[in-house]
């Protein structure tokens, strides 16, 4: 029935691991299709050597967005899609699937240009006490064309990937990522201080993460006194930490990208959720996986989808309430 489909994703790092589940759904259905994927600059390097697509298109928001939008539509409207999937409620987007020639177009009916789509599916979200994963929500959208059961999201790491980080695999390992893009979503610095103090110091930890996040690990370490807690952050691109992550003991993360690139793997997650809940339908999918969060009850929790730069209430004790038990006892 297609012979071309594009899939749409453009937003964070999370939200394009999750979006892997869509493709895999699209792919089991339409196995003959040439599949491709719109995401932004910086994460391409997800998908190198991906099995499935046919080409990776990359859309550079830092510099003249709005002209390199204009040239994205051009050559899509160039490409011949049969369907066009877009997974983001935002307008940019919206606008490339109306103008795409796709003779289907999907996507949410909150897209300020889903009056020009073929078809649109309403999008829940909250905190409604009905936990629906963002996975099924993008699902959703495919239904129709395939069937209601929402995939897993999945990634592929190399030879070479698992070849370089072979050498952290010679004795037992856990792994940390200890930042998140935003603070509320982060388990204090102090925190993991007081978690890497309560291991056994033979115990292998690894401290994972950007470039960026470089100094905070350094601290951790440092604050610590593991002896043997070394600091990864920058050194790894994301599929080599995805291998890397695949075989931990367990792997200690916030509600950020790393639990995403665990379900990705299938690795064991305990993810850390401070001023975020699962209810969001961002949890995660790995067979082997754990909730930690505080016990207290907080009328304020949660504060908002995605966190702030700084607790509202300026008393952050969706997280300092925490217990650094409640992690231990998942190792």
């Amino acid at each position: 029935m297609f012979k071309r489909i594009l899939v749409i994703q453009t937003a964070s790092l999370g939200d394009v691991i999750l979006a892997t589940a869509v493709l895999e759904k699209l792919h089991t259905y339409y196995p003959e299709a040439r599949l491709d994927f719109l995401i932004k600059k910086g994460y391409e390097g997800l998908f190198e050597g991906h099995p499935y697509l046919n080409r990776l298109w990359i859309w550079d928001k830092k510099e003249h967005k709005y002209a390199k939008l204009r040239q994205i539509i051009q050559e899509i409207r160039g490409s011949h899609f049969d369907l066009v999937v877009n997974l983001q409620r935002f307008a940019a987007t919206g606008l490339i699937t109306s103008l795409s020639k796709a003779s289907v177009r999907i996507g949410f009916s909150k897209n300020p240009f889903s009056l020009f789509f073929t078809k649109s599916v309403k999008h829940q979200i909250g905190k409604t006490g009905m936990e629906v994963h963002e996975t099924r929500r993008n699902q959703n959208l495919i239904a129709s064309l395939t069937d209601d059961q929402a995939a897993k999201p999945a990634l592929y790491p190399s030879k070479e990937d698992y070849a370089k980080v072979s050498v952290f695999k010679t004795r037992a390992f856990i792994c940390i990522a200890p930042a998140s893009l935003w603070f509320t979503k982060q388990f204090p610095e102090e925190k993991w201080v007081q978690f890497l103090q309560q291991l056994d110091p033979e115990l292998y930890v690894y401290l994972l993460g950007s470039e960026a996040d470089k100094d905070l690990c350094n601290r951790i370490i440092s604050a610590s006194g593991h002896a043997n807690s070394i600091n990864l952050a920058g050194k790894l691109s994301l599929l080599e930490s995805a291998a890397l992550m695949r075989d931990a003991r367990m792997n200690f993360v916030n509600d950020s990208a790393p639990m995403h690139l665990c379900s990705a793997m299938d690795a064991p997650v305990t993810a850390i959720y401070c001023s975020t809940v699962t209810d969001f339908g961002f949890g995660p999918l790995s067979t082997k996986s754990f909730i930690v969060e505080t016990t207290e009850k907080l009328t304020c929790r949660p504060c908002g989808l995605h966190g702030w730069q700084s607790c509202p209430k300026k008393h952050f004790r969706c997280a300092t309430t925490i217990s650094v038990n409640q992690l231990l006892k998942h190792l």
